[in-house]
């Protein structure tokens, strides 16, 4: 790495290094802010899941992400998130009970999205070596216009499901799932076209 290299990272702030799938480590100097963040998230999630009509979800999960929940989408709670800020949901998105969106690497929910209950997104992992395992490791989940996620499937970090595809209930996504396809298993694996 050269000093130019080097001097850039300098003025990347911790979010940005997240955000773009460099290792953070309990002892950044910045780290507090995540801190900060996910403390702030725990309350405004406790608030989120008390809400009594879907209206006020959608202004309490509009507060955690930071933008406007659009009045086409339906989200059920519970809905669980650790950070918050880092998620994007579309239009006439509809998001089933107990899902938890783990969103430090970023997730984008295109519109008229399915996603069924108890889905998990996950976009932080942690390095194999025992030595650094407490590190994390982000990368961005995107699910595309009109893709229907079933009941209890877990998607991992890095992960793009295309248009109109389908993940099947119980699946574990590892990797991309083409556009106009079925995924299923675990490992996802093709099942079928659309």
């Amino acid at each position: 790495m050269n000093n130019t290299e080097l001097q850039n990272i300098g003025n990347k702030d911790i979010f940005d290094r997240m955000r773009s799938g460099e290792p953070i480590r309990l002892d950044d100097t910045e780290y507090s802010k995540i801190q900060w963040v996910v403390n702030q998230t725990i309350q405004l999630n406790a608030k989120l899941n008390t809400s009594e009509d879907l209206e006020l979800i959608r202004r309490n999960l509009g507060e955690i992400t930071g933008a406007e929940i659009d009045a086409s989408t339906t989200v059920f709670v519970p809905f669980y998130t650790n950070f918050g800020r880092f998620t994007t949901i579309g239009k006439n998105v509809f998001i089933n009970h107990a899902c938890t969106f783990l969103d430090m690497g970023g997730i984008t929910i295109e519109d008229d999205v399915l996603i069924g209950p108890k889905v998990n997104l996950i976009t932080e992992n942690h390095p194999l070596n025992p030595a650094d395992r407490r590190a994390l490791i982000c990368k961005p989940i995107l699910i595309k216009r009109n893709a229907w996620i079933g009941a209890a499937a877990t998607i991992l970090p890095g992960v793009t499901i295309g248009e109109n595809a389908v993940v099947a209930a119980g699946a574990v996504v590892t990797a991309d799932v083409a556009a106009n396809t079925i995924v299923g298993g675990i490992p996802a694996k093709h099942l079928k076209d659309i």
